[in-house]
């Protein structure tokens, strides 16, 4: 059976979807770590502090406070991010010249990752700015910034919207753009060398899990290497507004730069990068072999 443009897109949402959720079930309390780091440095000496201080304070179920938002965020961008990936890789192959079907390149497959992100930032930044809000609420408490905090999705939504509006929830979206676009370049420039690389001239379609898991967090490596310092003043950005009208991108960079040196904007690094590893190689797993079986289904009929 001949796969349309329409019936490819609902594959590759589809393929997303499924991708976005192993990444949250995988990849959450180190999620929930990074967020508070990143918020408050000074409260945590390092990850292992961290795990313990929240522990103590609010039992297990705060490394998954916002796994709600975070399953909505991360099915919501990858979806779209895979369908739009199919779209703009078939823009590569126009601008640069060649039939449809043609392979890309790893560096163009890269250049269609990134203009894709663009498109994903726009479902990204209302769900990751509630979860990080609920991810870092007790924090916020603790330092004096707000006086009483929100406990679930729903009083962090009619909070945002009492505050700001609609566009409330687009706090921190041009940090986000700014973190997205030269991050999912490495992304799937990152996967695509590092599958070329295992499948040693054989065709990539043919890796096994294993190839694909250390693929995926290759890719996710090279993404939060790339971007962490952009993505540590935006979660700032959206977790500090909570308290009241907070600069923007420059301006928060600028002041944490100041007062408290270079390596802040580095604070939560550890557990991003054991999170970007695991979380990201389950993503790829998930979404090949999802991909794989919804083609084969359709090619059936």
């Amino acid at each position: 059976m001949r796969i349309n443009s329409a019936l490819q897109a609902a594959i590759d949402l589809t393929a997303g979807a499924a991708g976005g959720t192993a990444c949250v079930v995988t990849g959450q309390p180190f999620d929930t770590a990074k967020v508070k780091m990143q918020t408050f440095p000074d409260l945590y000496k390092g990850i292992v502090d961290c795990f313990v201080q929240t522990y103590k304070q609010v039992g297990l179920r705060g490394f998954y406070k916002g796994t709600t938002p975070a399953l909505v965020a991360n099915i919501a961008e990858n979806s779209v991010l895979f369908m739009c990936y199919g779209f703009c890789q078939q823009i590569v192959r126009r601008i640069v010249g060649v039939d449809r079907k043609t392979k890309l390149s790893d560096l163009q497959n890269a250049a269609a990752g990134s203009f894709a992100s663009a498109f994903a930032t726009l479902v990204l930044c209302p769900t990751e700015l509630v979860k990080c809000r609920l991810q870092a609420m007790h924090e916020m408490q603790l330092s004096g910034k707000i006086i009483q905090g929100h406990n679930t999705v729903w009083s962090v939504v009619k909070a945002v919207i009492q505050q700001g509006g609609p566009l409330g929830f687009y706090r921190g979206w041009s940090s986000t753009l700014l973190r997205e676009v030269p991050g999912y370049f490495f992304f799937f420039g990152g996967y695509e060398l590092s599958r070329t690389f295992f499948a040693s001239g054989r065709p990539k379609d043919e890796l096994g899990p294993l190839p694909l898991l250390l693929s995926g967090g290759f890719g996710g490596s090279c993404l939060w290497l790339a971007v962490y310092p952009v993505d540590s003043v935006k979660s700032r950005i959206q977790v500090l507004s909570m308290a009241g009208k907070q600069t923007g991108f420059m301006g928060t960079f600028a002041t944490v730069v100041r007062t408290e040196g270079v390596l802040a904007l580095y604070s939560g690094l550890k557990p991003t990068m054991i999170r970007a590893f695991l979380a990201n190689g389950a993503l790829f797993l998930a979404y090949e072999y999802s991909r794989k079986l919804l083609m084969k289904q359709i090619d059936s009929y």
